[in-house]
């Protein structure tokens, strides 16, 4: 989602909204594993997956070996509103990433230290309203990049929305690249999004609604660029998503919000699964993107706006690649599974009280600002 709207002081306003959001959305759920992480705990001292919250700031320093860390910055000034990130498999140390709406059809990739080492057009593309972004394969399995223009702040006005690939470049250079369109459309009626996932191992599309009533769409076995693709319910999604991504190994994926991110086992069938645990996100001003590492070790999350830091978050033990084949790894997800997609009903509660305090507080800053100048 873009951030024009909400320049210079209603920009503030907005983060305040946001910040009483995230701590409502840090209470804990019932039978939950951990608390996401809260909007009060600084983004400079995140807290750790199994921090209490009693645990002070010394402490969860001292637990830092699996604490987020900052992994780069996105300082490059044509990189304003980054909204996606694919970490490539192709080329090593590589991130994909591409601005939000209105701007140009382009993705960059990122070095290691976060510099842009190439621009990648997408030909023919239109930037409308791009919302995320995965690797795939094309049709006879050849590396690709997948980018979803699927946003719509307008609540449902988009009669359809916009899937684009292009193959992913053995030659990593600054070029134009000829885009495959692929039209979708969802079987119970437009609705906004911004959470776009590909399953490696089938290559199957899966996009989940931003809502607070959140769903996880499947799209068809393999996309057409004739006609229109069906998007059909499958299951429920967390509250107001806006990235998502699986594991380079397929065994599990994460969908993450503005306020914390959770982990799904992935069932046979290559569909998102089980619930295996939260994960804690440091705060973000306006965190619209997740993805894992090449090596699926740890994920990479990262916020709008100009010079924003990309974290590095560890994946959980238990969803590491490294006990892939251990059958006590699998044990332990399924004993700590919750059936449900959704955040559960408490944390919806919190969700809409703090949307009730963040108007109350944006009309009090309205209503004074009008007061001042009389």
């Amino acid at each position: 989602m873009s951030m024009r709207p909400f320049r210079r002081g209603r920009a503030v306003r907005a983060t305040a909204a946001l910040a009483l959001l995230g701590a409502a959305a840090a209470l804990p759920a019932t039978g939950t594993a951990t608390a996401t992480a809260s909007a009060s705990v600084p983004a400079s001292v995140p807290a750790s997956a199994s921090a209490s919250a009693s645990r002070s700031a010394p402490e969860a320093a001292s637990a830092g070996a699996g604490a987020p860390k900052v992994a780069f910055t996105i300082a490059d000034p044509r990189i304003t509103e980054s909204s996606g990130l694919a970490a490539s498999r192709r080329h090593p140390g590589i991130v994909y990433t591409h601005n939000d709406s209105g701007g140009v059809p382009k993705v960059y990739a990122l070095g290691p230290n976060g510099g842009v080492r190439a621009v990648l057009t997408l030909a023919g593309a239109g930037a409308r309203d791009w919302e995320g972004m995965a690797l795939g394969k094309d049709e006879q399995g050849r590396p690709a990049i997948f980018v979803a223009d699927i946003g719509d702040n307008l609540g449902g006005a988009w009669p359809y929305v916009t899937l684009y690939r292009i193959p992913e470049p053995a030659q990593l250079r600054t070029q134009s690249i000829e885009a495959t369109r692929f039209r979708l459309k969802y079987a119970d009626g437009p609705r906004n999004a911004e959470t776009v996932m590909i399953n490696p191992r089938t290559n199957r599309l899966y996009i989940a609604s931003k809502l607070f009533s959140g769903a996880l769409y499947e799209g068809p076995a393999r996309l057409s660029p004739d006609g229109t693709n069906k998007l059909r319910k499958i299951g429920g999604a967390p509250a107001m998503a806006t990235d998502g991504a699986f594991a380079p190994d397929g065994r599990t994926c994460v969908i993450r919000t503005y306020f914390g991110a959770r982990l799904y086992s992935v069932d046979e069938e290559g569909r998102p699964g089980k619930s295996i645990r939260s994960v804690s996100v440091p705060f973000q001003g306006q965190g619209e993107s997740i993805t894992y590492t090449a090596d699926g070790r740890s994920f990479l999350a990262g916020s709008e706006g100009r010079n924003q830091p990309v974290y590095e978050i560890p994946v959980p033990a238990q969803a590491r690649p490294s006990q892939a084949a251990s059958p006590g790894a699998e044990a332990a997800g399924k004993d700590g599974a919750e059936r449900e997609h959704p955040a559960s009903g408490t944390v919806r509660t919190g969700l809409f009280l703090a949307l009730a305090i963040a108007g109350a507080v944006c009309f009090g800053l309205v209503r004074g600002r009008r007061g001042r100048g009389t």
